[in-house]
């Protein structure tokens, strides 16, 4: 048989000969959206992978890029994997002293920065010695930046004065293609180097029919970011099967979405289930709809199932619920389309991912349905060591333990149950927060709910339950304690209680549990503290 290297520039190649007229298209604030076809998407990348030869990168240095999800960082993802380039994608939402870090860790010589984040990449010039040249996407620099060794770049004036069409792959399957570090809600970030073999095969898993089910009829909204696991595989995705894809730039606000969502006839949107809580909320308020939707993708934490009825009865879509990580590429599981469980956070694995279920000590369980163990995955998209890391990250058997608490039931179905680090331990016993978060989260005045654990002098730790209303909805600290009467043992039950206004949020759209482990998990008294 022939070789055929799997690499990922081919998924634009694909696009740009057999829909070429397949559109990308992005969000403008305030006017028309940009529009683009994947032929002149992929002549414009190419030129960019002559540009970047031009400024001194060479096979296998790092591109870093501080961007939104538009066209400009696409053309960089592609421009950048297609020559043999790392694409380092740094989340801009991150202080500047954590992303240096990032940057001089990875070596980055290059830093893409779009140009509303022109003040962030000031501030990174002065701390990134290795920084040579900043390129300012989506406009042109409105701004000077503080005096640095970087040369300054305009995006298109980069393109004008030095594009040249380059020759894409030519390299192995094997060569890294792109660079993203962990949330660090956990802890601290560790970087994980993709290369083209593993995207390429991840890219196959998620367009399966039991997957993410993407056709070249679709219009995919992707509103997960780019910067963020390859934005779930979904900008090598869309492209490979030529359906249009929607970016919304910075805008992810429920009115500016659902306003997006109907212009371009979006049939599947993908994020985080507080962005589409947004558009619903919205939906709601000013009575509109969304005649073209049909499936709402949500993933990067827990979602009630009181939640997904509402997003269904009020987008009039199907929720498909998936689970994954940044270090499987993202994708792990997925809900079927069309057949989702009663677990809303249940799905099986694709062909390409295993998973296994061990006690604490990593002994694999004699029984592996209907129990809860420590989960474990191993496949040929699970990272195997962490960037520049002198140790595997997984064990003798290639076995990559997520940190997560699983349990899979008879038809296959995983069903995560919580972080094994937020286990809380009271009085020598364990009490599970996801438990505690399931059951309150179905209540329907409850928008968003956690559970920490708060540091204890007599018990070592007891739960601190962390509810956010719904919008126009009042209930008693009292009323959501006793949800949980006579489904939890009496000592689970928090005996604190707080109400917030609005959860904090991590970087990538999670419930940050590290910020409210900071703010309520001492031993202090607190503002709005109520004893219950």
């Amino acid at each position: 048989m022939q070789t055929y290297s799997l690499t990922v520039d081919k998924f634009l190649d694909h696009a740009a000969k057999w829909r070429p007229h397949g559109e990308v298209v992005t969000a403008e604030t305030g006017g028309p959206a940009r529009r683009i076809g994947y032929a002149a998407l992929r002549a414009r990348s190419q030129r960019l992978s002559g540009a970047l030869a031009a400024l001194g990168l060479a096979f296998g240095d790092r591109v870093g890029t501080l961007a939104w999800n538009t066209q400009h960082h696409l053309e960089m993802y592609y421009a950048a994997m297609g020559a043999g380039l790392v694409c380092h994608t740094l989340n801009p939402r991150l202080t500047a002293e954590h992303l240096a870090a990032m940057v001089n860790e990875a070596e980055d010589r290059v830093l893409a920065v779009a140009a509303n984040l022109l003040p962030l990449a000031g501030e990174l010039q002065a701390l990134c010695p290795g920084l040579e040249h900043l390129i300012v996407m989506d406009a042109a620099p409105e701004a000077s930046l503080p005096d640095g060794r970087a040369r300054v770049w305009a995006y298109e004036e980069l393109l004008e004065a030095h594009g040249a069409e380059a020759v894409w792959g030519g390299f192995s399957e094997e060569s890294p293609a792109g660079l993203c570090y962990t949330s660090g809600t956990t802890g601290r970030p560790k970087g994980v180097l993709y290369t083209h073999r593993s995207n390429y095969l991840h890219t196959l898993r998620a367009l399966q029919a039991d997957a993410f089910a993407i056709t070249g009829e679709d219009a995919v909204l992707v509103a997960v970011p780019m910067f963020h696991a390859n934005a779930w595989g979904l900008p090598f995705a869309v492209p490979a099967v030529g359906a249009k894809l929607v970016l919304p730039g910075r805008q992810a606000d429920g009115a500016s979405l659902a306003a997006l969502m109907r212009a371009e006839a979006a049939s599947i949107v993908v994020g985080v289930q507080t962005v589409w809580l947004g558009v619903a909320d919205h939906l709601e308020a000013t009575g509109g709809s969304l005649p073209d939707l049909k499936r709402v993708v949500i993933g990067g934490s827990y979602c009630p199932e009181a939640l997904i009825r509402r997003l269904e009865a009020v987008l009039g879509a199907e929720v498909q619920t998936t689970w994954g990580m940044t270090e499987l590429s993202p994708l792990g599981t997925v809900a079927t389309p069309g057949a989702r469980s009663a677990a809303p956070d249940a799905g099986r694995p694709v062909l390409g991912l295993d998973l296994n279920l061990t006690d604490a000590e990593g002994v694999s369980l004699p029984e592996q349905r209907g129990v809860v163990g420590h989960l474990k995955v191993r496949g040929q998209s699970v990272v195997d060591r962490y960037f520049k890391a002198e140790a595997d990250a997984v064990d003798a058997d290639g076995w990559f333990d997520t940190g997560d608490l699983a349990s899979i039931d008879a038809e296959g179905n995983l069903t995560i149950c919580g972080r094994s680090k937020d286990l809380i331990k009271s009085g020598g016993e364990w009490i599970n927060p996801a438990e505690i978060e399931a059951i309150v989260g179905r209540d329907p005045a409850v928008a968003q709910v956690a559970v920490i654990a708060r540091a204890d002098p007599k018990w070592g730790e007891r739960p601190v339950l962390i509810v956010e209303p719904r919008r126009d909805q009042a209930i008693e600290d009292a009323d959501l304690v006793a949800l949980l009467r006579g489904k939890v043992a009496d000592w689970w039950l928090p005996d604190r209680v707080v109400q917030v206004a609005a959860m904090p949020v991590a970087a990538t759209g999670k419930i940050d549990k590290m910020r409210l482990r900071a703010d309520y998990g001492g031993g202090e008294q607190f503002e709005g503290e109520c004893s219950v």
